[in-house]
């Protein structure tokens, strides 16, 4: 018998095992794998929702954090695991529109790489200064940067994530050139050289702002005011139609059952459906976004299309 017949053979009776498998899936522990380093405001939401959703299946959902090498040590642990509903892989938006090139195999592409699921949350990001910059808000900070274009530098937690990412669009929109900072392993060490005042500026979702009283908040790049943020003013007040921001989804390796996709996503609806937990999330700057399979496809596909001039604009700046 060739190997070609064993792996169909393989592979039908496993088709053939789910449907009476998937009546009490999940019926063990199911490992979710992160990108995102510890303490990281992606990190933060992933752990809630997880938590909630462990709740709801009864069943322990165990998070692992696997960042490193621009997100590609955990997709290419996800991708290898066993298509069984029992591993997944929740990545931030930047392995979506990362820079090629960066990194093996990114940015991912659905469903060419995995198989989408759902969504989390989408997550605020935050343009923070120094105290001992002087820098008290955003008009000032583009007024110096056109002063000193180059010299003002903003820290942020890695290229090609979601921070660096909103700082080459501030750039492009304002006319501006800063320097990046790349910082790996979350935004605990760039938070204390921002404080220590040897880089003036960060870029960062709230959670990985929250311990930091002293800094002073310039704006949020969400298209909106926060309601929960009253006082912080938007990017968008000072560059009209500004907008970005992180999100967080849930993707499964290629071949995971329909079935398992399919309770996976109503589940995660019911957990952010909770008032409590939506709530939770809000004062963090995260903001509960249920989508279907579909749509997370949808909305990837378009946010490759909105970064896709930024990151062309950056990778000729570097060639140069």
């Amino acid at each position: 018998m060739t190997r070609c017949v064993v792996g169909i053979l393989l592979v039908l009776a496993t088709t053939a095992a789910w449907p009476a498998f998937a009546t009490d899936y999940p019926n063990k522990p199911i490992k979710v794998i992160s990108d995102s380093a510890p303490g990281s405001a992606v990190d933060v939401t992933f752990r809630m929702v997880m938590d909630r959703l462990g709740t709801v299946f009864g069943q322990q959902i165990i998070p692992v954090d696997q960042p490193g090498a621009g997100g590609a040590i955990a997709a290419h642990a996800a991708s290898e695991s066993i298509p069984d509903g029992y591993t997944l892989f929740a990545p931030a938006l930047s392995l979506f529109i990362s820079l090629p090139g960066k990194a093996d195999n990114l940015p991912l592409i659905l469903p060419r790489d995995f198989l989408p699921v759902g969504s989390l949350a989408q997550l605020s990001v935050f343009i923070c200064a120094s105290p001992q910059s002087g820098i008290k808000t955003l008009p000032d900070l583009i007024a110096r940067a056109k002063e000193r274009p180059g010299e003002i530098s903003f820290a942020a937690t890695g290229i090609g994530r979601i921070t660096h990412l909103t700082g080459l669009l501030l750039e492009s929109r304002a006319g501006i050139k800063l320097q990046a900072v790349p910082y790996a392993g979350g935004p605990a060490a760039a938070l204390t050289d921002v404080i220590g005042g040897r880089v003036p500026l960060i870029i960062e979702g709230y959670s990985g702002l929250a311990e930091a009283r002293s800094i002073n908040v310039l704006a949020v790049a969400s298209a909106h005011p926060l309601p929960d943020f009253p006082n912080v003013p938007t990017v968008a007040e000072t560059l009209p139609g500004f907008a970005a921001g992180g999100w967080q989804g849930i993707v499964a390796p290629l071949g995971t059952p329909a079935a398992a996709i399919q309770k996976i996503n109503a589940s995660l609806r019911k957990v952010l459906g909770e008032a409590e937990l939506a709530k939770q999330l809000a004062l963090r700057g995260a903001y509960v976004d249920p989508m279907s399979p579909t749509e997370v496809n949808a909305f990837i596909n378009a946010q490759q299309e909105q970064w896709r001039p930024i990151l062309e604009a950056f990778e000729a700046s570097v060639r140069k």
